[in-house]
């Protein structure tokens, strides 16, 4: 058994530990769901920035800079920014109403039940996309490290946030996010500093030398031709931003802390820790180009990256610290896929068992100990259909997905809950009218562009010039929520 697989163990049986002590904790609805918002503000910000920094922050983010340089930065400061302004209009409003999902919120004002399905699908179909994503990640991973084909390392991974979830609630998951994003923090912190001492301490040295093995040259601290049009960075900022303001197991976690101070408390940490992991970034990029980009062990019979571009920071891990370090480093990937994962399924089977069950099918009328099991079957559901729809997107353009979930955020789930919370004038009809049309929107916006009109079907050009849809349809989800408020009731 090698140090990865060592390592992969060590962690499965410290976050199954985690699990266990929490499940003896997990009682209730409110702490199944929001761990009855006992969970502190620093310990509620590691766990958001565990929740929002994915395997793509850390692997793709290093691979992006890579190959693209300065384009990184812009996803970097587009995720970022969102942060605040989710401080500022949804963190002390979500936790003073102290409920369980978003479609409590909703339902809060609007009794119809429309609204709270609208909310369920939505959250449902924002989770579903971004879960197959990770899973695909983690069973790649998996496979890799321990031989095993797809379909059986996807299975032991949707095993393992069955486990989480079901047993532990938020209070297993909280914990779990806790512990990977220090984990991440660590290794961002031993890449970046291994960086520096390889590179003697000199930045102005690696950037020079950045810029020399480059193809871009000095053009590496500027926009690329992929950026080269406004509009496109345009919708896209609008997109990465507003998109965090629409992930369900995002907002979330503003129920799980004791009152508002807190919330606002966590927003705060929670920036802080991304700001930093995202400056991290920078430097290990720098480093990948440095020490991997060119380095003929990292590179294939025809000079491609072994592995591709989301491979670079395990590269750069080797080329630092030797093998040791490179598969701790796969570890701690393998733990951040399984804690977003957790994070995810909790937020979907809350749709599933509070809204769906609980809210329509028993009118509120559900048992405590009736919605637990809810809860539980709907865990075991929700993760058995994402781990078969990923064995078929495995070899599919798991981007896409990606973008469909932000986009898809940042059009439906967000304009209606901003509407809910700020405009009076907002009916239920308008709320169903507009999320459905920011879904819909967004969802035929990306098939149109390039991302998959070009890339995926192999047409020549897009109907949509825009691989980022948030520039039209953030907008028509608010004007048809106010067209139909205003004149259709």
């Amino acid at each position: 058994m090698n140090l990865a697989q060592l390592a992969v163990l060590a962690l499965l049986v410290l976050s199954l530990s985690l699990t266990l002590w929490a499940a003896r904790r997990t009682r209730t609805r409110a702490e199944f769901y929001t761990a009855a918002g006992r969970i502190g503000a620093w310990q509620n910000g590691l766990a958001l920035a565990g929740d929002y920094l994915s395997a793509a922050a850390f692997l793709g983010a290093a691979g992006l800079f890579m190959s693209q340089g300065y384009d990184s930065l812009i996803y970097a400061v587009g995720t970022l920014a969102g942060w605040p302004l989710l401080l500022l209009l949804f963190a002390e409003k979500l936790r003073e109403r102290g409920h369980f999902t978003l479609g409590d919120i909703l339902a809060e004002r609007f009794a119809e039940p429309s609204v709270r399905v609208l909310s369920s699908v939505s959250s449902l179909l924002i989770v579903l996309f971004y879960l197959i994503v990770q899973l695909v990640g983690a069973g790649k991973l998996i496979g890799l490290l321990f031989g095993l084909s797809y379909l059986p390392a996807v299975l032991i991974v949707g095993l393992l946030a069955v486990l989480y979830v079901a047993l532990g609630g938020m209070l297993a998951t909280t914990w779990v996010q806790i512990v990977k994003a220090c984990l991440m923090l660590a290794c961002g912190l031993a890449l970046a500093a291994g960086v520096w001492m390889k590179g003697g301490g000199d930045l102005a040295g690696l950037m020079a030398r950045a810029e020399t093995l480059h193809p871009a040259g000095s053009g590496v601290w500027l926009p690329s031709k992929a950026m080269a049009n406004p509009w496109e960075v345009l919708s896209l900022g609008l997109g990465l931003v507003l998109g965090l303001l629409g992930l369900p197991h995002i907002l979330m976690r503003f129920f799980t802390v004791p009152n508002a101070r807190a919330a606002r408390a966590s927003v705060c940490w929670a920036t802080g820790i991304i700001a930093l992991f995202f400056t991290l970034n920078v430097l290990i990029g720098i480093g990948a180009i440095v020490f991997v980009s060119h380095n003929p062990h990292f590179l294939d019979a025809h000079g491609k990256l072994i592995g591709g571009g989301n491979m670079a920071a395990l590269h750069l891990a080797q080329a630092i610290g030797g093998t040791a370090m490179r598969d701790v480093v796969a570890a701690v990937v393998f733990a951040t896929i399984m804690a977003v994962v957790a994070g995810l399924t909790v937020a979907g089977a809350s749709s599933l068992s509070h809204d769906l069950y609980a809210g329509l099918l028993r009118r509120g009328q559900a048992s405590e100990a009736g919605e637990l099991r809810a809860s539980r079957w709907s865990v075991i559901a929700l993760v058995l259909l994402a781990v078969l729809l990923s064995t078929w997107f495995q070899n599919q353009n798991i981007a896409v997905l990606m973008g469909l979930a932000f986009g898809m955020a940042a059009s439906g789930p967000f304009p209606v809950l901003l509407l809910t919370l700020f405009w009076p004038g907002l009916t239920a009809r308008g709320a169903v009218a507009g999320g459905l049309a920011g879904l819909f929107g967004a969802t035929a916006l990306i098939v149109a562009g390039p991302a998959v009109w070009v890339a995926v079907l192999g047409f020549s050009h897009p109907l949509f010039p825009l691989a980022s849809p948030a520039l039209c349809s953030v907008p028509l989800a608010f004007v048809t929520a106010w067209a139909v408020s205003r004149f259709a009731d």
